[in-house]
């Protein structure tokens, strides 16, 4: 058993951070870090738009046989 982990640049800060490289929130295959989904999810409510979905593992370590 083992652990696997992205480790990319944010499609809107270009911060690097990782990240869980199947549940990870990205636009057009790049990922998009917690702190940025959070403000555009935040915008989005405001708008009245639908929300990005984050699964609750796109941040951690993905766990791999």
């Amino acid at each position: 058993m083992g652990y696997m982990t992205g480790y990319g640049e944010c499609f809107g800060c270009h911060k690097l951070f990782t990240f869980n490289p199947t549940s990870v929130p990205s636009y057009h295959d790049a990922p998009i870090c917690r702190d940025c989904i959070e403000r555009a999810n935040a915008k989005r409510k405001t708008m009245g738009l639908p929300l990005w979905p984050v699964a609750s593992d796109a941040y951690e370590p993905e766990e791999v046989a």
